[in-house]
């Protein structure tokens, strides 16, 4: 079974605290009920300058916000960005929102009006990615060396939040790529903590071979990886890249030469700002153990 910790995406059950601000009570109540329904806390205000001042108070970490009767909701963003100094996940509402105003508009994600419960769903789980990914990397009581090609989960950290920034000024578009050994913790007891190790060792060297020269790869965890794609020229390039490590992983039986009887490799593309997983593959691969048992 895998460890729950294994892997960055494990964490998005984590629960929330969501502000909701809207003069609209009527869609207000019943987004509160849909999002308190999926086990988070929700606060609700129509007034924009309360709603800013409990962000901080009730160290909230999202916001759904409708900026009517304002047309630019900048304003408002730039305040928040202001008075907040930590990492707050915005939804915009409104009629028609799409990923361009979303975007423009300096948010992450955005919520079209009436609600739809399962776009709802969608931004929810967008948001804990997303938060528990800046989470991870601002944590510097763990990090790596920038060793053989692979930079440290500090350094990335850097080229993660200076991509953010770019991506609210100019509305660029921007991919992480993660790949983990899903099985880690596993391994660690069933084979023990070399053999673990190895694999991991193993993965950094294939993906260093691999990589392109134009892609940044990083050790963001004992058992995870990752490469940012900045402003990828064509739509489909993160998925393709995706695939493609996903691809090539499956296909290298060294990685298991350590002493794995199994091993399962998580292949995870993320959309910026939005957080949204757009792929996810896990493959697995016999070592050498295995193979001689059958």
């Amino acid at each position: 079974m895998v460890k729950a910790l294994s892997s960055l995406f494990a964490v998005r059950k984590l629960l929330m605290k969501i502000l909701i601000i809207d003069r609209d009570t009527m869609f207000s109540s019943l987004l509160a009920a849909k999002i308190k329904a999926a086990g988070h806390d929700v606060f609700e205000t129509a007034i924009k300058n309360d709603g800013i001042e409990q962000i901080n108070t009730q160290k909230i970490d999202a916001v759904y916000f409708d900026p009517a009767p304002l047309s630019d909701p900048k304003s408002i963003i730039l305040q928040v960005r202001r008075m907040v100094p930590n990492f707050v996940y915005l939804v915009l509402m409104g009629a028609d929102v799409d990923r361009a105003s979303v975007i423009k508009s300096s948010c992450h994600d955005g919520l079209s009006k009436p609600l739809d419960p399962q776009a709802l769903a969608k931004t929810l789980d967008n948001a804990q990615r997303l938060g528990a990914l800046v989470k991870k990397l601002a944590d510097d009581k763990i990090d790596f060396p920038s060793a053989g090609g692979v930079i440290s989960k500090s350094a990335f950290n850097q080229l993660f939040l200076s991509s953010m920034d770019r991506i609210s000024r100019y509305g660029e578009n921007s991919q992480a790529i993660f790949i983990s050994i899903a099985n880690y913790d596993d391994i660690k007891i069933d084979s023990g903590k070399y053999a673990a190790d190895f694999a991991a060792s193993k993965l950094a060297q294939t993906l260093s071979k691999v990589r392109r020269q134009s892609d940044i790869l990083a050790q963001t965890g004992v058992n995870e990886y990752a490469l940012l794609i900045l402003s990828p020229q064509q739509p489909h390039e993160a998925v393709e890249a995706a695939r493609r490590f996903a691809s090539i992983l499956q296909e290298d039986s060294g990685m298991a030469d350590g002493g794995v009887a199994n091993l399962q490799l998580k292949v995870s593309l993320v959309s910026l700002p939005s957080g949204s997983e757009d792929f996810q593959n896990i493959s697995h691969l016999k070592g050498p153990l295995a193979q001689s048992a059958v």
